[in-house]
């Protein structure tokens, strides 16, 4: 039976930033992932020709770096968007951390360029939003893209070896293990026990529904986060060139006219291609742009966040039953153009060749969403469509094409103290999939806070 000081369970941002906060004390540190190194991060469905094998592990969004080693790779520079950070730091603790943060991020070979700091700029786009009734939430970003983020997600692996941080790849941890309230270690998938004094877990939105599995055995507190459902819009790039050119990623709110629904854009990716990710077997979507390569196309998540009451406390099981509809009739992504579902027909093959947006990706299977979606998700997306196309025209044509599904699998929120420490002691939880943070600048400060913490109790 092995030992360590601190146990980091997962290799996302997250964990990475715990660990780069300790490696340079006396203690002993593991971090271990059920994905691969980066080297060894390789996805079929990206070569030429190729196609998804629905790998154990999908390397799209686990291993080394977790999902943002494949992703656009932004750090938002403003606390107001991208989790609930905040209500834990305080906003004024939590901006100095995001400048740390960044700062760190700037020392492994991000970008200078900030996007979205000139203030004509904003308030040109938020006098636009408000016209088509949208609210537009300024916030400065740090774009990588996929091409910088490995690269620097390699150098902070290098610098964690070098300063002898153990890195277990290819290992699945099952439980932790705890004793009188305190945790002692954790199980692997193969049934080893290793101790630790400190654990920190960051399973990212790839294993939230593990993570809530466990977090209700050990009769930790629960509290039920939105479950948000959309579609992913993809347009030629000249759409929206003149909200992006600046900006990079606007973030646009929206409330539907029907239904009183949130509906928010995310995760915008000028010149960029959509992809599909494995999500333990389901087939979804997402984005990413690039920095060594730019495509003719835009496209960006139109989101529904839906809150649920008693008695339904399982937002994560209803969103994956939506995408498994979406995987029953496509056999993975559907795509359909917005003519052919306001007309109310499927978009087929030849359809989407006829039209002037040439998809990015080219495994989706054309079909009908319509039949996927709930009415009162479908409706809100429209409404937004026809709200942004005032901004950009061009969007609602119908020519656009929609992607299906796209779902965020934000977890349960964990009850935890302002260090992060849940009621079991020594065991903290960060990031996305604990349903803390969501998104790549405030899962590392997460990461960086829960370091600081057991950093002063080890000293």
């Amino acid at each position: 039976m092995s030992g360590y000081d601190v146990i980091i369970v997962g290799a996302g941002p997250a964990g990475i930033f715990c660990a780069l906060q300790l490696m340079d004390t006396d203690n002993s540190i593991l971090i271990i992932e059920k994905g691969k190194s980066l080297e060894k991060r390789y996805c079929p469905a990206k070569e030429k020709g190729g196609r998804c094998l629905q790998c154990e592990n999908c390397s799209i969004v686990c291993g080394w770096g977790g999902a943002g080693a494949y992703s656009d790779g932004k750090l938002t520079l403003s606390g107001d968007v991208g989790g609930n950070l905040a209500q834990y730091l305080g906003s004024n603790r939590l901006d100095r951390l995001i400048g740390e943060v960044d700062s760190i991020y700037q020392e492994f070979g991000a970008p200078k360029r900030i996007f979205g700091a000139a203030p004509e700029k904003v308030e040109q786009l938020q006098k636009k939003a408000l016209m088509a009734e949208m609210k537009f939430v300024a916030a400065p970003l740090r774009h990588l893209g996929t091409g910088y983020s490995r690269e620097i997600l390699q150098k902070m692996y290098d610098r964690l070896r070098e300063n002898g941080v153990d890195i277990m790849t290819n290992t699945r941890v099952n439980s932790f293990q705890v004793e009188k309230g305190k945790v002692i270690g954790v199980v692997t998938g193969k049934g080893e026990k290793i101790q630790a004094r400190y654990v920190m877990v960051a399973p990212g939105r790839e294993n939230s529904e593990w993570f809530e599995s466990e977090a209700n055995r050990l009769k930790m507190e629960l509290s039920v986060n939105p479950v948000d459902i959309g579609i992913r819009v993809e347009v030629p790039s000249v759409v929206t060139d003149d909200i992006t050119r600046d900006i990079y990623e606007p973030k646009l709110l929206y409330f539907s006219k029907t239904f009183d629904d949130r509906v928010r854009t995310f995760c915008m990716c000028p010149n960029g291609e959509v992809v599909q990710e494995n999500n333990q077997g389901l087939i979804t979507v997402n984005g990413h742009s690039h920095s060594d390569y730019k495509t003719k196309n835009t496209n960006f998540a139109l989101l529904v966040s839906k809150s649920f009451t008693e008695p339904f406390k399982e937002p994560i099981k209803y969103g994956r039953y939506i995408a498994r509809l979406a995987n029953l009739l496509g056999g993975g992504v559907l795509v359909q153009r917005l003519g052919d579902l306001l007309a109310g027909r499927r978009s087929t093959e030849q359809r989407i060749i006829r039209g002037q947006v040439e998809p990015t990706l080219t495994d989706a299977t054309p079909g009908d969403l319509s039949l996927v979606l709930p009415y009162r998700h479908l409706k809100s997306l429209i409404e937004m469509l026809e709200a942004l196309d005032k901004m950009a025209p061009g969007i609602y044509s119908r020519n656009t094409l929609l992607y299906g599904v796209e779902v965020k699998f934000y977890s349960s929120c964990i009850e935890v103290s302002p260090e992060l420490e849940t009621r079991i002691t020594n065991l903290f939880a960060g990031g996305d999939g604990a349903g803390i943070t969501r998104g790549l600048m405030q899962a590392s400060v997460s990461g960086w806070v829960i370091g600081q913490e057991i950093k002063k109790r080890l000293q």
